[in-house]
Order: structure tokens, then C-alpha cells, then sequence
């Protein structure tokens, strides 16, 4: 379960096509009501009814944080994915019915910088979009420097550009436009924070530098949900409740907890805050640690897993849940 605030049953207000692999959602209460406060760089977890199959989805909230009205999120279609992309692309219309969780904050701006450089790729420009309008409004200083495949997947860059102006910078991969990143890093301001969003690839590479060039890791923040990959059927133990489950070759190991009727702790189901961490306690197989939660150390001991994005190869798994 979601540790924190009730869920959220809302309708859905809007569906707009934002380019070829993009479409964004506005949520509105079916109560009528406002929204619960969130600020910049939250995210809520969409519950789906996929035909049957219970699919949960870390979004990042993109709206204004000062418009209790309504949530929006945009959603990249994977056609490799589990299917909850597709589904939201294929079956999501104005007027149905949806639950939300309630909005946490993994990816938070750091109130004590002096100045923010954002940094995105793709899709990973939603959460930026919350942050600067937030940041617009106490009069925050800020810079984004986002990276796209090309300029018709270019989300929401001529709106960002109208509204920031030059603090808005943009690049093409198709026009080999690359972000001079030891630049960048090298010109900032004394107490700037840097925050990067985007493909896995990019936040290595930008975390990576910004060791390199010497910032604390404090001022370093990054969000990467991970989406649960696919994979051969698995059976496992849980001890604590004496169940037995199988988890299904596009389920997750947590959904298939969940299914069994056993709560299990989430915030991001993403692989990134941690909360589900769970005690392994016996396992004669291989743990295919997908999270980037757990250290090289806690991995490589087989004593604890992420069951949100995890999966198991091998004849045993016994959980403490």
C-alpha cells in the first residue's frame, strides 16, 4: 500500500496528442473538489484496469503547482512495455473514471540553492515543467537544458521557450547538438544545485561529471522511475503471510504480492525510494536486482530485494512478507 494520504478517485478531463509517442492526461476529482497541494517534482501512481490486470504507474505531475483544479501528466508510449503506456495511449478517454495515489515528492528542489540547473532528456521534461513554474513563482533562479531525439519530439519546447525565454536551451540529437556539459558545470554560481531527469544513459553521464568536476554530492538530484521488465514465471514463498505466489512473465513481483492479498509498502514503484524493500530469507537461484535503491554490497549479498521492479531465476525464494 501507499504510505501517506488516501487515494485520489478522479475523472479524466482532457487527452491531447502532444507528438507521435507523447499524450497528456488532466485529471480532475469526481467530487469536484480541489486537488491536494503538490509541489515540483512529485509524482502520483496511476491505477489502471487493464482488461483484468491490476497495472499501477509512477507519473511526474507536470502542472503548475498552484492549480488545485487539476492534475496533468504525459505519458511516452512504449510498444515494448509491460503495457501500461499502451493501455493509457489505447483505452484512457475523457470522461472515464480513475484512482490516483496521492502525490509524493522524491525529486524535490532543494530550497537552500542559490540557482537550479535543470537538466533533461526526453520524456524527463515533465517534472521540470512543475519545478518552474514553481520556481517562476517565489522568483527562483533557474536554467534548463533539455535534450531531444529530434524536433517534432521536442515536448512542450516552443511553450517553455515562450514563457522562460533564455533560460531555455535546447538540442537535437539529429542535428548533433550535444550539451557541453563540462561547461556548463565548470560556469555555475557558488551554491547552484543541479537535477537531471531523462534516459538512464544521461543521468550516468551527467552524475558522473558532476563528480568529476568536483560538486558535493548534496547538490547532485536525479528521478529515474524503472519500469519492471519482463521475464520468465517465477514462484515464491512468503513466509510472514504462508502464501505461495507465482509471478507472471509481464507482472511484477510487488503486483503479484499485492494480488495474493498481501499489503506490501510503495511510494514510487520505480525502483527509486525504497520503501518496499523487503528481507530475502532464503534463496537458491539468482536475484536479478533491477533498482538503483540497494547498494553494490546489499546486491551482491542476496539479503534483500525491490520488489517493484525485481525479478528471480532458480528453485527458491522465501520472502519475509
Amino acid at each position: 500500500m501507499s504510505v501517506g494520504a488516501p487515494k485520489i478517485p478522479v475523472t479524466v478531463a482532457e487527452v491531447t496528442e502532444v507528438n507521435d509517442l507523447i499524450k497528456r492526461f488532466r485529471f480532475v476529482r469526481r467530487d469536484g473538489g480541489p486537488m491536494p497541494p503538490f509541489s515540483g517534482g512529485a509524482h502520483v501512481v496511476v491505477e489502471m484496469d487493464d482488461h483484468g490486470t491490476r497495472r499501477m504507474n509512477p507519473y511526474s505531475l507536470m502542472g503548475d503547482p498552484a492549480d488545485s483544479t487539476g492534475y496533468c501528466i504525459s505519458v511516452r508510449r512504449d510498444e515494448a512495455g509491460r503495457g501500461g503506456s499502451l493501455y493509457m495511449h489505447h483505452h484512457v478517454r475523457p470522461g472515464m473514471q480513475m484512482v490516483l495515489g496521492a502525490p509524493v515528492n522524491l525529486f524535490a528542489l532543494d530550497a537552500r540553492a542559490r540557482e537550479h540547473l535543470l537538466i533533461a532528456g526526453g520524456i524527463g521534461i515533465t517534472p521540470f515543467i512543475a519545478q518552474m513554474a514553481q520556481l517562476e513563482a517565489l522568483g527562483g533562479r533557474f536554467e534548463l537544458h533539455y535534450a531531444a531525439r529530434n524536433r517534432a519530439l521536442g515536448a512542450y519546447m516552443p511553450a517553455l521557450r515562450a514563457a522562460y525565454g533564455d533560460r531555455v536551451h535546447t538540442y537535437f540529437d539529429d542535428e548533433r547538438q550535444l550539451i557541453d556539459l563540462p561547461a556548463l558545470l565548470a560556469g555555475q554560481p557558488l551554491g547552484t544545485h543541479l537535477y537531471v531527469c531523462g534516459p538512464k544513459g544521461m543521468i550516468g553521464w551527467v552524475r558522473a561529471s558532476a563528480e568529476a568536476a568536483g560538486w558535493p554530492r548534496a547538490t547532485v538530484h536525479h528521478e529515474e522511475f524503472l519500469a519492471p521488465p519482463v521475464g520468465v514465471p517465477f514462484t515464491v514463498d512468503l513466509a510472514a503471510s504462508g502464501k505461495v505466489i507465482t509471478v507472471g512473465a509481464s507482472q511484477s513481483l510487488l503486483e503479484a504480492i499485492e494480488a495474493a492479498g498481501v499489503e506490501a509498502p510503495y511510494l514510487c514503484r520505480g525502483g527509486a525510494c525504497g520503501q518496499c524493500e523487503t528481507a530475502v530469507l532464503a534463496c537458491d537461484g539468482h536475484i536479478q536486482h533491477n533498482d538503483h535503491w540497494l547498494t553494490d554490497d546489499q546486491k551482491a549479498s542476496g539479503t534483500r530485494i525491490m520488489p517493484c521492479v525485481s525479478r528471480f531465476e532458480g528453485r527458491t525464494l522465501v520472502l519475509d512478507r
